[in-house]
């Protein structure tokens, strides 16, 4: 449940008591009031904190930001576009962007964010690790998430691949040796991977079957996904 904000009783000729509301139903309540601005704000930094997240209080700021731009706070801005990223293969982050003004876009930070966002959009992994890590003073505001992304990855791979030569998982996760050690047999315990070896081309790793990465299987359509999201992860095979 999310957090509660009191209400302040409205002079009347009758005081009413004070009601207690959750942030989501201030925003369905009141979504254009930018009274409800300051808890949107905070709830943004409960989010940080807690791990949770909600995109509709999130989408909510942002649209206040632009009736009330000179209360704008550029830091929990960037708060929300990193919590979007992390929500992928989610369109969050597009969502977002769009109520940011162009402006805003331009500055250096934020630039950041798009270019990271292009690169795990296109599964780019290697080049998303070594922008990410020329940028830890811009992520790092946000725990959680190396290991978002690195969920992301292993969500695509297991999408489009029946077997991923270690080397291609270290790369997508950005974990090797013996962290990729004890990610691998977590992963074996949890999620039912297998490991071999090939001759002269190291340890190999064999993802569960589903619809998409064992194409006889049936696909149900209810739970289909575009094929262009499919078709965008290919490049990590390159």
């Amino acid at each position: 449940m999310g957090k509660e904000i009191q209400k302040q009783p409205q002079p009347q000729q009758q005081q009413q008591p004070a009601t207690s509301y959750t942030v989501e139903q201030l925003v369905a309540l009141n979504p254009y009031n930018p009274d409800i601005l300051p808890d949107l704000e905070n709830y943004v930094n409960e989010q940080v904190m807690t791990g949770s997240y909600s995109l509709d209080a999130n989408l909510c700021l942002l649209r206040l930001y632009q009736f009330e731009p000179e209360r704008m706070s550029i830091q929990i801005i960037a708060r929300i576009l990193i919590k979007a990223l992390m929500a992928m293969p989610a369109s969050d982050f597009s969502l977002c962007l769009f109520l940011i003004p162009e402006r805003v876009q331009m500055e250096e930070q934020f630039k950041t964010l798009i270019v990271l966002s292009h690169y795990l959009e296109t599964a780019r992994f290697r080049q998303f690790w070594e922008e990410a890590s020329k940028n830890r003073h811009i992520l790092e505001a946000v725990p959680g998430f190396e290991e978002a992304v690195q969920s992301y990855a292993v969500h695509i791979l297991s999408l489009t691949c029946q077997r991923v030569p270690r080397a291609v998982l270290a790369e997508a996760i950005n974990i090797e040796g013996l962290a990729l050690d004890k990610f691998l047999e977590q992963q074996v315990t949890e999620c039912g991977w297998l490991l071999e070896k090939s001759s002269g081309k190291g340890q190999i790793i064999i993802l569960p079957r589903n619809e998409f990465n064992h194409p006889e299987l049936k696909k149900n359509t209810a739970d289909s996904i575009q094929l262009e999201h499919i078709t965008r992860i290919f490049p990590i095979l390159g």
